[in-house]
């Protein structure tokens, strides 16, 4: 037990420095790492679902459209390319509904479903990333790297899933969600909200990312931010836990010494990344015309 706490503690501290120094080195170092992070989840969710669930995923293809929708998406963002770039993606989407019709296997619903549920699922979330890395430069065309967003949604998530992982643990009584995990505590998701919320006034004191002119405003927007990030977050970690439920395993896989797979570390991520996005635009939006 506790040599796979150590193991656990290594292995998250790795992944954390990993994370924040590539986001905050270079945007290209962000879009290498999350690229593969899209398509290594994508090839571990199409390998579950070809072990368990009795179907025959394009691993390949499908991962590969993962990568490339991500590099694509920032590269639309970065003002790098403009939409075409998204024909080839479009044109692998057709092709793997039609190759569907040259393979004699019964089970061509799941294929499409799991496939497509990959794209849904896995690809677009690490997509949307790209939404909150790059801003626009008021009053130009152009746009610029600004990781704050995006580094803030991990944050969020890593210092909730702490401070819940802590108080359930040692206060956690009420099960949260008893049918799909039973560790899951209304105590250590409460301490999750608190801890999120208290960090994002910190990132609030050195980012006016929200509201540069109302402080309040600033504040009461990250704040929303932390909110929602751990609303969603939770809500991921669960739909993750109903599936490995479903498909009777307990990890998603084993590439993380001590916390399981691609799909187990960025579960709560997956829910989270979107409702950021439409988060943020919609609060953005309200601030700039009021």
């Amino acid at each position: 037990m506790k040599k796979n706490l150590i193991v656990r503690t290594i292995t998250g501290l790795a992944f954390v420095a990993v994370v924040v120094a590539c986001i905050l080195l270079h945007p290209l170092a962000y879009a290498i790492l999350f690229a593969a992070f899209s398509g290594l989840t994508t090839w571990e969710f199409c390998s579950l679902m070809n072990k368990h669930a009795g179907c025959q995923v394009n691993r390949f293809i499908t991962t590969v459209a993962s990568v490339y929708f991500f590099f694509a998406v920032w590269a639309f963002n970065a003002s790098v390319a403009g939409a075409e770039v998204f024909i080839p993606y479009l044109i692998t989407l057709v092709y793997l509904l039609i190759a569907e019709l040259y393979f004699k296997d019964n089970n061509v619903l799941l294929n499409w479903a799991f496939t497509f549920m990959s794209q849904l699922y896995i690809a677009l979330p690490f997509a949307l990333l790209n939404a909150l890395s790059f801003v626009a430069i008021d009053g130009t065309m152009n746009v610029a790297y600004s990781p704050v967003f995006t580094l803030s949604v991990f944050i969020f998530i890593w210092f909730g899933d702490s401070a819940a992982y802590g108080f359930g643990t040692w206060l956690g009584r009420h099960r949260l969600f008893l049918r799909i995990s039973p560790k899951k505590s209304w105590e250590g998701t409460i301490a999750a909200f608190i801890m999120a919320i208290l960090v994002s006034q910190v990132i609030a004191f050195y980012s006016q990312d929200f509201n540069a002119t109302n402080d309040l405003f600033n504040r009461l927007g990250w704040a929303g931010l932390a909110i929602v990030v751990v609303a969603f977050g939770t809500w991921g970690d669960l739909v993750e836990s109903l599936i490995k439920r479903k498909l009777g395993i307990k990890d998603s896989g084993n590439i993380l010494p001590g916390h399981g797979g691609m799909l187990d570390r960025f579960d709560s991520s997956l829910l989270a990344i979107p409702m950021a996005v439409v988060y943020i635009y919609t609060v953005t939006q309200f601030f700039a015309n009021n």
